[in-house]
């Protein structure tokens, strides 16, 4: 059988509801109250809450890495397709 769209989707749903059953799984075992110290800033949240802070500022700063580092090589290779090199 070939592969569809449909199929594809499927899947796709299929692996992402089980991993928001993970992650619900993890914001339930995972409720009890820490203290958080940031650039002078304290206070005190949840663990969960704290570890996907933190999961979410690491995707925003790969995100940006890699975005600067695409937008650095398509600017490179405009500028060398205007040399005609």
């Amino acid at each position: 059988m070939r592969r569809t769209r449909t199929g594809v989707t499927w899947v796709g749903v299929i692996v992402f509801a089980a991993v928001l059953v993970l992650l619900l799984i993890f914001i339930l075992q995972n409720t009890q109250a820490v203290q958080i110290s940031y650039l002078g800033a304290s206070g005190h949240v949840s663990l969960v809450v704290a570890m996907l802070l933190a999961a979410v500022a690491g995707v925003l700063l790969t995100a940006i890495a890699g975005s600067l580092r695409i937008w650095q090589l398509r600017r490179h290779l405009r500028r060398s397709t205007r040399r005609g090199t």
